[in-house]
């Protein structure tokens, strides 16, 4: 029996000749009791193991038969199998865009080998930071069931015998976290996790009525209403290394408010402060107003600037767009547009929060400065006539194939200094 009561399969325990009348006067009859926890959603499961030591192929009085000095008879005794379940998943974490399809890796091993199938049950679930459980498949036998937004979008793998993976297309800026497969056999489990995540990009967000006037719940709408989604702390922090800097706090997923700097500042917490991504820590959700870090990914559409001989207020704007079959771009389109596209346009646009921005890859001087990045101009008068438009059309048809892990080529674009643009390589993805 090992440490954390695991029965070990056919493991040997060696009892010298010598000590032998020793053990058999206490331990002819062993019973061992194991209390084994299961996981936190789980009561408690008692296991009881009887391990039988009935007879000896030795008498205690018998002489070592091997009389070779320092030499001593060795009796092995064999415990039982346990018919324990052992799961494997995939090691670090498993990469895609908002459309592709991605494989959640994972095998099971279960002993007795000969078990019947139809007794394994496989469950996946969503564990968010909060340690909250979302449901997302199970499947026992032939029997299958998938749960809430996964609907029509989550399937086994079957990919052989011991193959517990699942497959989810059309993956969605939601689906982005953790992932717990869970693979249970009668009272024996085991489980995994597998950490799917999404290529993107990471943008501060404030509204029209300025700085800090969000509390967290609103934050959250705002991203939403943006094509995004709050952005989580791992996403933060990879965006910071690839030269964020932003000198206003904003809320996070997990209802911390943090924000990244890359070059300390007085104004941004003090020159002589290391960089970093600052953290005011977790924030009361309903009493306190920041701005918000949201985080968006591939776009399921095309963002283009109408070409037009006049500018126009927002109220054109918005006509325009329509008549060209489309709508006025998000602000997480744009984000989106400029990284996997690739957009660069030097021309100033409104989008659909009455913003105005404009995306540059390749800096040059008449427009905005040395780094890549998108600009923002602010939310002018909604009457002006001083600006064009920025137009999104839809795919046709949703992306639901593609590639199960989508692999991305970083660009050497360099990195943004600016505090009003969003300093970040460039990803083309295959």
């Amino acid at each position: 029996m090992g440490e954390n009561g695991d029965c070990c399969c056919c493991r040997a325990t060696s009892i010298p000749t010598e000590d032998l009348k020793h053990f058999t006067e206490k331990h002819l009859l062993q019973i061992r009791v194991t209390a084994m926890l299961s996981k936190q959603r789980h009561p408690p499961i008692i296991v009881f193991s009887m391990v039988f030591i009935l007879t000896f192929a030795l008498s205690v009085s018998s002489p070592p038969m091997d009389t070779e000095k320092g030499r001593r008879k060795v009796v092995h005794v064999l415990e039982d199998e346990s018919g324990a379940v052992i799961v494997q998943t995939a090691p670090g974490k498993v990469v895609t865009h908002r459309g592709g399809s991605i494989t959640l890796p994972c095998r099971f091993h279960h002993e007795p080998d000969n078990t019947d199938p139809a007794r394994i049950r496989i469950k996946w679930t969503k564990v968010t930071d909060a340690l909250q459980f979302e449901d997302v498949f199970v499947a026992l036998g032939k029997q299958q069931r998938v749960f809430g937004s996964y609907q029509g979008r989550v399937f086994l793998e079957q990919a052989g015998r011991g193959d517990a993976s699942v497959i989810i297309q059309n993956v969605t800026l939601e689906d982005y976290g953790r992932y717990e497969c869970e693979v249970t056999n009668d009272m024996e489990d085991d489980t995994g996790f597998v950490n799917l995540d999404l290529e993107g990009v990471v943008f501060p967000y404030y509204v029209r009525e300025g700085r800090y006037k969000l509390n967290y719940h609103q934050a959250e709408d705002a991203c939403k209403h943006q094509d995004a989604i709050l952005a989580s702390h791992s996403q933060l922090h990879k965006a910071w290394l690839d030269g964020l800097d932003w000198c206003n706090a904003g809320w996070l997923e997990d209802g911390s408010v943090q924000y990244p700097i890359s070059h300390p500042r007085d104004q941004c917490g003090r020159k002589d402060t290391p960089a970093g991504v600052r953290n005011y820590g977790y924030r009361h959700k309903d009493d306190e107003r920041y701005d918000a870090f949201c985080f968006t990914s591939k776009p399921n559409g095309k963002v283009y600037f109408l070409k037009r001989f006049k500018k126009v207020n927002y109220a054109e704007a918005v006509k325009a767009c329509v008549r060209d079959g489309s709508a006025v771009a998000k602000v997480g389109q744009l984000y989106a547009a400029w990284k996997f596209q690739l957009l660069d346009r030097c021309e100033a646009g409104w989008l659909e929060d009455g913003s105005i921005r404009y995306p540059i890859v390749n800096p040059r001087s008449r427009c905005g400065g040395s780094q890549p990045g998108v600009r923002h101009l602010g939310f002018p008068d909604k009457k002006f006539r001083l600006y064009g438009v920025y137009c999104f059309c839809k795919n046709p048809e949703e992306t639901t194939g593609g590639s199960k892990v989508t692999q991305s080529l970083k660009g050497s674009l360099p990195k943004w200094k600016s505090s009003n643009s969003i300093p970040m390589n460039i990803t083309n993805v295959t």
